[in-house]
């Protein structure tokens, strides 16, 4: 009678499990985490890297750039090798590895929120992107029409969200996903290739942004942030992972990988040529996005934005992917509802309505990337993995290892307290002169 009741218990379990999105499907092949992992990272960061470049100048920008790349390609690594470090077990979700880390409870505080403010945060700023982009094509290819206000473009593009959320899991938008990642190649191509067809101008001045030492000093840590902002993905990969089938022979880790390695190589060419060959065309007379600094040939510019439009469109799924998950484990699992399409879409459907509210009435770019950046996706991309690793692989104290991970904690540390100072004085100086209807 008990081994029924436990056998029962197990299978209504398995049956949810089958309808979650993280767990649902784990058939994704090795380059699924090569899109999904481009995806994830190359989106709205990039065309902030010319600004953010202004902010610190050649010497400073350009080792935050190389020291960004180098940090984030080893905690990725991290993350990967711990997802299935305990035998017979798989890591899943980011919270669930911070659980094994920090206990069960501590390790959900510490790691959950974080988790949530940078997937939602992302979505927000992808719906700013994304209506942003499409005002840019749209003032591009008919610059007689009437002006479209801001608002309406990222209303169209919450509208696209609301029909693509109803897909049930990370396989389900293996498409869009790539269709988005082959965009982020496109449009960061065209991005340098159009700042150098158009040539430095002589008056081009590489000196800092600001008016003054406290103005180059916030715009400095605002410019962190932007940096932190762009080589964030780790929020996703321990879901991303969670799609590929694993045996002995051939667990997880070595096909996530495989697409890891090829996703940072498409990294490297897409961010490093943005924002060098950026930032010596423009100068400190860069926006805060180069596309929107690019005018001419009207027609590459305004595919480079519907490029964009196509990328954020993907984008916002890979990281609404793992909210949906948490809000509907939450329902099922702790509220008790009856997994069904009515749930997943009512809840699904409120989220993409909130962040496109938010969207509508904070759409400060630049603010955005920089606060968030710092505050939410540099712990979970510089340090957490590290202080994980530290926790659960025990490296020998003042080994190579050990210490590597002790500097990088610090790196990170500091990332997170100086960056949102920028970024939210950004935002607070955008805020007095913008009106919800413009």
């Amino acid at each position: 009678m008990v081994a029924t009741e436990i056998e029962r218990e197990m299978t209504e379990d398995e049956k949810i499990d089958a309808w979650l999105p993280i767990t649902s499907s784990r058939t994704a092949k090795w380059w699924y985490s090569t899109f999904h992992n481009v995806t994830a990272m190359v989106g709205a960061g990039v065309l902030s890297l010319p600004y953010a470049m202004s902010n610190m100048g050649w010497g400073a920008g350009s080792v935050v750039m190389v020291m960004s790349w180098v940090i984030t390609l080893y905690t990725l690594w991290q993350m990967v090798e711990m997802h299935e470090m305990i035998p017979g077990k798989r890591l899943d979700r980011y919270h669930e590895l911070g659980q094994e880390a920090f206990g069960e409870k501590l390790g959900l505080y510490i790691v959950l929120p974080q988790q949530i403010v940078v997937e939602v945060s992302t979505c927000i700023i992808y719906m700013v992107t994304g209506g942003k982009s499409l005002q840019k094509f749209h003032n591009t290819v008919c610059p007689d029409c009437n002006n479209i206000k801001l608002t309406y473009f990222i209303m169209m593009f919450g509208s696209v969200q609301f029909v693509l959320s109803f897909l049930p899991n990370f396989n389900s938008i293996s498409g869009i996903s790539l269709a988005a990642a082959v965009m982020s190649l496109v449009y960061s191509t065209i991005a340098w290739t159009a700042s150098l067809a158009k040539g430095a101008p002589e008056n081009v001045s590489y000196g800092l942004r600001g008016k003054n030492a406290s103005e180059n000093t916030f715009n400095f840590f605002n410019a962190l942030g932007d940096m932190a902002f762009a080589f964030a993905g780790h929020n996703v990969v321990l879901e991303i992972q969670a799609t590929i089938p694993s045996t002995p022979e051939v667990p997880s880790k070595k096909p996530m990988w495989k697409g890891v390695i090829v996703a940072y190589f498409v990294v490297f060419i897409c961010y490093f040529p943005v924002a060098f060959f950026g930032y010596y065309v423009f100068g400190d007379k860069v926006d805060d996005n180069i596309l929107m600094t690019l005018e001419k040939p009207a027609w590459l510019i305004a595919s480079a934005n519907m490029f964009v439009f196509i990328h954020v469109v993907g984008g916002y799924q890979i990281y609404a992917m793992p909210v949906f998950d948490m809000m509907e484990t939450f329902l099922v699992k702790q509220m008790k509802f009856k997994p069904s399409d009515v749930l997943r879409f009512t809840s699904r459907m409120l989220f993409v309505g909130i962040t496109m509210f938010i969207g509508m009435t904070f759409p400060f770019f630049g603010g955005l990337l920089g606060f968030f950046g710092g505050f939410a996706l540099a712990p979970t991309t510089y340090f957490l993995p590290c202080i994980i690793w530290l926790i659960l692989k025990k490296p020998k104290r003042f080994s190579f290892s050990w210490w590597l991970n002790w500097v990088f904690i610090v790196i990170g540390v500091l990332l997170m307290i100086l960056a949102p100072i920028g970024g939210m004085r950004n935002i607070i100086l955008s805020a007095k002169t913008y009106k919800f209807y413009q």
